[in-house]
């Protein structure tokens, strides 16, 4: 599937700007079952300073605000072409070794909800992959999506507790529950091509389980299925604060306001037409 993107990212500052630096996470790499065609980034109100390969091989663009700009806007477009691997990106590489996805964060720290969960859930821990989707599913039913009911701070175990959150959340549980079952994890943001519509109103987040003999395996809790030819991964950490798309901190701002626009498309004409091996044109949310 060929796939189109544009995300238009806004900050409007209410004070002025003395000093600001943004790191950025917004362009996809080449890996398995993607490859960009092109992609582009441009900003207005500011300039870039260093663009490099953080600890989790994600590509990472250091700019620094414009000072006495009233707004900051990066946008960024560009194709890339994806396969349906069944979810499955690989062996493992980058600068991180695999036991550093066994360590809770403070965002995937178990408490009492997360164990209690794992208690109620009847399948052979031995089999992995299995347990992992039966897992998957025990977390969609007990955490309803709910947009705008928690945010970037929230735990896994406070949306659990909660019983409804985003993509972020689920993900958030489910990186929490494999990591008390030795299984490394870590979280994906990036995008989804939904099939009732382009726009969205934000990126999507999902998890992915490193599972013997497969390596990496991609789970979208929300949607219910693996990763498919819908989805472009952008960014791992070992949680969204590490994969987080823009992070930084801008002196004299005062209240910032962000707006967000996003379509994701697919190109018809450029690309050949695939049937989707996990639900064909099963309806999927965005995070």
């Amino acid at each position: 599937m060929l796939l189109t993107v544009k995300h238009v990212t806004r900050y409007v500052f209410e004070g002025k700007v003395t000093h600001g630096l943004q790191r950025l996470r917004l362009k996809p790499k080449s890996t398995h079952g993607q490859e960009v065609i092109d992609w582009r980034m441009d900003l207005a109100g500011a300039k870039p300073e260093a663009a490099y390969d953080d600890q989790h091989f994600n590509h990472t663009d250091l700019v620094s605000i414009v000072p006495g700009v009233p707004e900051v806007v990066v946008t960024c477009e560009g194709t890339v072409r994806t396969i349906d691997n069944n979810g499955i990106t690989g062996p493992h590489t980058g600068h991180m070794p695999l036991w550093c996805f066994l360590r809770p964060t403070p965002l995937t720290r178990p408490g009492p909800k997360v164990r209690q969960l794992l208690a109620g859930i009847e399948a052979n821990r031995s089999d992995t992959l299995g347990y992992l989707h039966v897992l998957s599913n025990a977390i969609a039913e007990q955490v309803e999506y709910v947009s705008g009911t928690t945010d970037a701070h929230t735990t896994a175990e406070q949306a659990l507790a909660a019983g409804k959150g985003v993509c972020q959340d689920h993900a958030h549980i489910f990186i929490t529950a494999g990591r008390m079952l030795d299984v490394p994890m870590r979280y994906v943001g990036g995008y989804l091509h939904m099939d009732d519509r382009d726009e969205q109103e934000a990126g999507h987040g999902w998890a992915e389980a490193h599972v013997p003999g497969l390596g990496w395996v991609g789970f979208d809790v929300s949607n219910a299925i693996c990763p498919d030819e819908r989805y472009i991964r952008v960014a791992t950490g070992c949680d969204y604060r590490e994969a987080a798309p823009v992070t930084g901190i801008a002196i004299g701002a005062g209240e910032t306001s962000l707006d967000v626009h996003l379509s994701v498309g697919e190109n018809k004409v450029g690309g050949q037409q695939q049937q989707s091996a996990s639900g064909g044109q099963r309806q999927v949310q965005g995070g």
